[in-house]
């Protein structure tokens, strides 16, 4: 059996990594500028992570959600502390779009309503409702074509308030910034004044937090620049550095019901570790911090060079915008340069390293990236 086909490979195998670099099997060394798709973010193979995840595979690495794991209490209280969250409650499950899943569902059954409205160029998952919300003819399937999903322009606040007066709209659902988009920030103005027409409409307010959450924007939370709160928070990717877990934080004016929500593997005793360790590292060695210093630092460094069209993000989530296509210079920097970055469309390169990244690191990467332009 061969595996399917799903992505272009590159021809690397990664067999180690060490805060911001991996290693191929050849001994190669790479500077990790992407963190695998934004999962790492208190870097490669913490010795803290490691450990927390060694003790508890040595107790006990699953069982079942019917019987007490205080483990997961230990998460939603410490998630709670340091998102600023803390009389929210949390639903762990494996994935984002399993977490964006949930969190469309939660808020039809709150108001009974059926209709979901997003944004253009948005990404939200792959599973059924949250392709549905995902503004792409690629990912979606002829099952996937929902009338109640309806998509409006980014940033436009005068078409979410056309459509969300006719109280038709159970939720609204966006990213806290969009990244398959291209990094696509949402104006500070554009989010206070959805918050409040969510509110006069009794639309419940879904932030995607998946990718732009978890300190990677200098904030806990993107959208916390904006100084809102949102109903439900989805969270996932760094979330477990790695280790497949995400979350909803639910608005305690949900009230739980038996049956409407379950999992199987989510909240696991594996899972929960690496998330208590994950918090423990972040609030220790001040990654949101760092994440904003290191990532305002490369954003005012790139913008001096000429060849970028547009320099664009928050902390280590940095979008880098050219006039022409980008795939040879994505390869040059890849294979000669040794260096792991993202791409997203053509001609935007994408930066989402490990929060651990330091001022010399962001350096490195500076000088090898100016020998390939």
């Amino acid at each position: 059996m061969k595996l399917f086909d799903v992505f272009p490979l590159f021809d690397i195998n990664i067999v180690e990594g060490k805060g911001c670099y991996v290693y191929d099997e050849k001994g190669n060394e790479y500077l990790d500028l992407y963190g695998g798709h934004a999962v790492i973010s208190v870097g490669h193979s913490h010795p803290y992570y490691v450990a927390k995840l060694t003790e508890q595979l040595n107790k006990i690495g699953f069982y079942s959600n019917s019987v007490i794991n205080k483990l997961q209490q230990e998460v939603a209280q410490k998630l709670g502390e340091q998102c600023g969250y803390p009389d929210y409650n949390l639903f762990l499950v494996n994935s984002g779009a399993e977490a964006n899943e949930n969190a469309i569902k939660l808020a039809s059954f709150h108001n009974g309503r059926k209709k979901v409205l997003a944004f253009s160029k948005a990404f939200h998952g792959r599973t059924s409702a949250t392709v549905a919300a995902t503004d792409s003819p690629a990912y979606s399937a002829p099952v996937n074509i929902n009338p109640n999903y309806i998509f409006t322009p980014f940033n436009d606040i005068e078409s979410v308030r056309k459509e969300l007066e006719t109280k038709e709209y159970s939720c609204v659902l966006i990213e806290g910034i969009q990244g398959v988009a291209g990094i696509k920030i949402p104006y500070d103005g554009f989010l206070k004044e959805l918050r409040q027409i969510c509110t006069e409409t009794g639309t419940i307010l879904i932030l995607d937090e998946i990718q732009s959450g978890y300190g990677r924007s200098g904030k806990f939370f993107a959208h916390q620049y904006a100084e809102i709160e949102a109903d439900l928070i989805t969270v996932a990717k760094g979330i477990g550095n790695g280790f497949p877990m995400s979350g909803v934080l639910i608005n305690p004016m949900f009230k739980a019901v038996y049956g409407q929500l379950g999992t199987t593997f989510g909240g696991n005793h594996l899972a929960c570790a690496a998330a208590i360790a994950v918090l423990d590292i972040m609030k220790e060695e001040k990654l949101i911090e760092n994440a904003y210093n290191v990532g305002e630092y490369l954003m005012q460094e790139l913008r001096k060079f000429p060849q970028i069209k547009d320099v664009r993000g928050r902390g280590l989530m940095i979008g880098m915008e050219f006039d022409e296509p980008i795939k040879e210079k994505r390869s040059k920097l890849l294979f000669e340069e040794k260096v792991f970055t993202g791409v997203t469309g053509a001609n935007v390169f994408r930066l989402l390293p490990p929060l651990c990244l330091t001022m010399e690191q962001a350096d490195i990467f500076l000088e090898r990236f100016k020998k390939v332009l």
